[in-house]
């Protein structure tokens, strides 16, 4: 029994060392979300499904809740649509012509579904990761959306994982407008709460108030025109005083985002060339 704990003994500080190795290891990638994404995209697959199999489990965890959470969302809707198709034919709209809206809606768009696998929110730098990749036909500038608005841009791609810079990044700048408007602006990032942005150069002259939805303008192919984005929550003068800043309510909590989907449009490439990189 002596000799056996001798041995032991012996072998101690490589015993230390291997675990020591081994829980850097997992910090390192567990609370550095950007490396752990530049891995993926370096077309690891093994990293990759585990992080699958992580997430499947937490998924599975709170599905109770997300299912009655998306049921009473999915009733919500329809609802909704339903009173708008009747206050559209009562007002002498044909219904033949309303549910040809419906259909012409999405026209020249396709959503790939995906599912986040990775994500970070109390960076200045966020990105995400998604379980679709090259493979599935997603590319580097493609939007991202959730059932609630916008997610983010895809950055980087491999055969089956997709890097995403999320709207809750610095370097993130999405042009978005007032609903009912020709107002634009916007949308960064400043950091602090992952539920609010600001959208900047909004002139002094629109007319405005709290309240008012925030939609994406439409102005390039990463995003389709009228997505919802959130709501005006508060009015501040820009840093010259010539414009304002408006903040905003973000609708997507993207700390608890997990269903998305990738807007693929036709055309995409033609209306990017035509179209100033910027306005996105």
């Amino acid at each position: 029994m002596r000799e056996l704990l001798d041995r032991l003994a012996h072998y101690a500080h490589w015993a230390v060392f291997l675990l020591l190795e081994l829980l850097a290891g997992i910090m390192f990638f567990q609370f550095n979300h950007y490396q752990q994404s530049v891995w993926l995209t370096q077309a690891n697959a093994v990293t990759g499904r585990v992080l699958e199999w992580e997430a499947d489990v937490l998924t599975y965890m709170g599905l109770k809740a997300r299912n009655a959470e998306l049921t009473e969302r999915n009733i919500a809707l329809q609802i909704e649509a339903s009173r708008l198709r009747r206050e559209a034919v009562a007002g002498g709209a044909d219904s033949v012509y309303v549910d040809s809206l419906w259909e012409e809606a999405l026209h020249g768009t396709v959503l790939i579904p995906a599912q986040v696998i990775s994500n970070s929110v109390r960076r200045d730098d966020n990105f995400l990761t998604i379980n679709r990749g090259s493979a599935d036909g997603v590319r580097p500038e493609m939007g991202v959306l959730s059932g609630t608005g916008i997610v983010g841009i895809v950055s980087k791609t491999s055969p089956h994982y997709a890097m995403v810079m999320s709207v809750l990044n610095t370097q993130s700048s999405i042009s978005c407008r007032l609903r009912g408007s020709e107002y634009f602006g916007y949308l960064r990032w400043q950091g602090g709460s992952p539920l609010r942005a600001y959208i900047d150069d909004i002139p002094r002259h629109a007319r405005f108030e709290l309240g008012d939805v925030v939609e994406t303008s439409g102005f390039s192919s990463v995003f389709p025109p009228g997505i919802y984005v959130g709501r005006v929550a508060d009015i501040h003068d820009s840093a010259d005083g010539l414009a304002y800043q408006l903040e905003v309510e973000l609708s997507t909590d993207l700390a608890n985002v997990r269903d998305v989907c990738i807007v693929m449009q036709e055309h995409e490439e033609e209306l990017d060339s035509m179209t100033v990189k910027s306005h996105r």
